[in-house]
Order: C-alpha cells, then structure tokens, then sequence
C-alpha cells in the first residue's frame, strides 16, 4: 500500500474548505469530525450494510423526542411537529434524488415497501423481468405476486449486466422490470437508463433498486428512467426508513390493500401505521449533511448534486488504491471488474472461509462484511454461494487512506496467518 502513488490521493488529503487551483475541495477531517463512531479505533469499510451516523443526524431524532411528537392530524402542537417533520422528509428524500415530495413514500425499509409495491404492480398473468445482479430485495417480492419472472443474466466474469439481453427479454406483457443501480457486493453500475428505455418502449414499468447506488453519487431518477426507485437512509448517513419514490400521478392509479380508515391520499395510502417520526428528521438532517459536504451555495438539490459528486470522486480515487493492493496480493482472489461501478470491493482469501477473514480482520479494528450479503442470485451465479460468499470491503465518503491501508496490511498478514 505504501508505494501507491500519492497523486491518487491529492484531493482528499486536502485539509481544508474552498477551492484548490479551480477544484472544489473535500475537507475529509470535517466530514470525519461529524461521526462520533469513528472516534472508537476501528477502519468502518462495512459501509454497504450500513453507513456510521453524524452528530447532526444524532440531534435532529433527539431534538424531536425532547421537542414532544405525537401522531400526524392532530389539533396541538406535537402533532403539528409530527406534520411538519414528515413533509420536511419527503421534501429532503425528493431532492437527494430528484423526484417530487408528493411521490415519496415512506416505511421502515426498502424490502418491506418493495413487497407491498409488488402487489398492486403485478399479477398473476404478468411478466416481470428481473436480475441475477440483484439484492434479493428486488427479486423475491415479485416472485410472491404468481407473475411469471424472467431473467437478466450476468456475466461472472465481469459482473456486468449486457443491456442487449433485455430486448430478447421485455415484451407484450412484461408489467414491470426490475434493476439495481448498483450491486451491492461488486458495486457494478449496469445501463439502468438504456433498460429503462428498453421497458418503456414494451409499454412497462420500471422499478430501479437505488439503494447501494444512492449513497455513491449523484441520483436523477428521471434521468435513469425510474418509474419507481427504491433507497434506504441507513446507507447514506440517516437512521433506519425506508422511501420508494414515484410520479404521484402514477401512486393515484394504484390501490394497496389499507385499513378502511387509513388515509385515501397519495402518497399516504402506501404507508401502513405510524411512522417514526423521530426518526424521520433524522432523513432531513442526513441529507442536509450530505448537501453540506462540500462548501457553495444554491438550492439543496444543487448542493447534493454538487457534494455527491465530489464525495464520489473521493471514494473512488481510495478505492483505486484498495483494488490495486488487493490484486498484488498471490492469495486473494477478487470478483468483477466492472466498467462503472461504486468502490465496493468482493474478494476470497486463499486457506480461509470469508467469516475467518472477516474475524481476523475484527481483531486488528478493521470492520468488513462476508457472505452472500442478501444478495443471493448473484453469489449463485459467481458459483460462491455455498461456500460461503465472499469478503466484502466498501468505501464511503467518511473513508480515508489510513482506512484502507489498514485493510490491505491486515489482508497481506492474513497469507502468514494461514500457515
């Protein structure tokens, strides 16, 4: 790792706000400074299951409870706050992706929101095209709606998903076609706008798993095509809910099964019981950290796309080093090479299952996940998936170089441990 060349690292060791030479700079210690975990020791590369939160975030669900909060509708102050702190989330997950606050769903998780979405979406009779790259999030819940599902294969080599095989795939009576943004274990970031197009022309839906993807960059979901994108918050900073976002005037045409006196509005109807609303200001307040990662001015969606964009370059520019350290290692084997992915990283170490790597790794503070990682059509199509998946490593935008060459000294350790 030592002799990585440090030009790869030239932005994010810059340790201060404001331009450099015309570049907007990433203060990486400030970025750090706001979460409190990080304090503890430990390398956190664990960050596609789960994201470290900011003090922000932490003050903003409890500022809520010490505030008072009761349930929305009401006439008394509380309640009002309850209003309040769910549309100001709706408006903060609309601008981190470029949707609508009418069209903001919210739940506890993608999964949970994705199954009840699948049921109004299709039906027996339907087709539903899916993929082998997907969490299986996107996968099983359509399988439970008696659609007929068909398969966007990968190739195992390259982890890539060829848009070509959705023109064999999509037709008359595909409802809806199902892709992730990005793989969660080898971040492959497949054509989603060129599948979408691909969909849209067969007369079908389009529901785009963002959920890896959304924490790694810039999201236009009209851009991509999404008729529905699904994200978490936990992976971008924020507590644990959940958003599908959408085209209100497409929630309207849909009718979930509700309880007779839930609301009948959009997006309300898609919501089943009382939401956590302390923990909906959290989401506020994790994308405005997000949008204040990198000092300028504009609307919040503007600064988004602005600070995403950056903290993406950041991640990346680490993850070359990561993937160049891993690959002169003789005992570790990686897994996709991408063109376009996020700095997700999925390897094996020769002599050792994924969990004794992930233990040994533990034991030195570095933190990394193994595993299917739930994304099990993937790890079958890898031929990992019954030997245990793999070891995966992933940057975000709280990483540093410090972070990764820990990771890759304790994965060179590992050849002597095996002995």
């Amino acid at each position: 790792m030592r002799d990585i060349p440090k030009c790869i690292y030239r932005r994010v060791m810059q340790l201060r706000l404001g331009e450099y030479e015309g570049v907007m700079v990433y203060s990486l210690e400030t970025v750090r400074n706001d979460y409190p975990a990080l304090s503890d020791g430990y390398a956190y590369l664990d960050g596609a299951a789960g994201t470290q939160t900011p003090a922000p975030v932490i003050e903003a669900v409890a500022r809520a409870y010490r505030e008072g909060i009761g349930n929305v509708g009401g006439a008394f102050p509380a309640s009002r706050r309850a209003d309040a702190i769910v549309a100001a989330c709706r408006a903060a997950v609309a601008d981190l992706v470029g949707g609508v606050p009418e069209g903001v769903i919210l739940g506890p998780n993608m999964t949970t929101l994705t199954y009840r979405l699948a049921r109004v979406l299709a039906g027996p009779g339907d087709e539903v095209v899916v993929s082998r790259l997907d969490h299986d999030a996107n996968v099983r819940p359509w399988a439970q709606t008696g659609a007929r599902l068909r398969w966007a294969q990968v190739d195992p080599v390259t982890g890539e998903l060829p848009v070509e095989q959705y023109a064999k795939l999509v037709g008359p009576r595909t409802r809806v076609v199902a892709v992730t943004a990005a793989s969660n274990i080898l971040g492959t970031r497949p054509d989603v706008a060129a599948i979408c197009e691909i969909a849209h022309a067969a007369g079908a839906l389009t529901y785009v798993d963002g959920v890896h993807a959304t924490a790694h960059g810039p999201v236009d979901v009209h851009a991509l095509g999404a008729d529905f994108y699904a994200t978490s918050a936990y992976k971008w900073s924020g507590p644990h809910v959940g958003a599908v976002v959408a085209d209100p005037v497409a929630l309207a045409s849909l009718h979930p099964d509700k309880l007779v006196p839930a609301p009948e509005t959009v997006p309300e109807r898609f919501e089943i019981g009382t939401s956590a609303f302390a923990d909906l200001a959290g989401v506020t307040a994790a994308v405005d950290h997000l949008a204040g990662l990198v000092p300028g001015g504009g609307s919040r969606r503007e600064r988004l796309l602005a600070s995403m964009r950056v903290a993406q370059e950041h991640e990346l520019e680490l993850f070359a080093g990561l993937l160049a350290g891993l690959e002169r290692l003789p005992h570790v084997t990686l897994y996709g090479k991408p063109a376009r992915r996020t700095a997700t990283a999925y390897f094996t170490v020769a002599g050792l299952s994924p969990r004794q790597v992930a233990e040994r790794l533990a034991a030195r503070k570095v933190n990394v996940w193994s595993g299917h990682n739930y994304a099990w059509e993937l790890t079958g199509a890898l031929g990992l998936r019954e030997s245990g998946g793999a070891v995966r490593a992933g940057l975000v935008h709280y990483n540093d170089r410090s972070d990764v060459e820990r990771l890759l000294d304790g994965v060179a350790e590992l050849r002597q441990d095996r002995r």
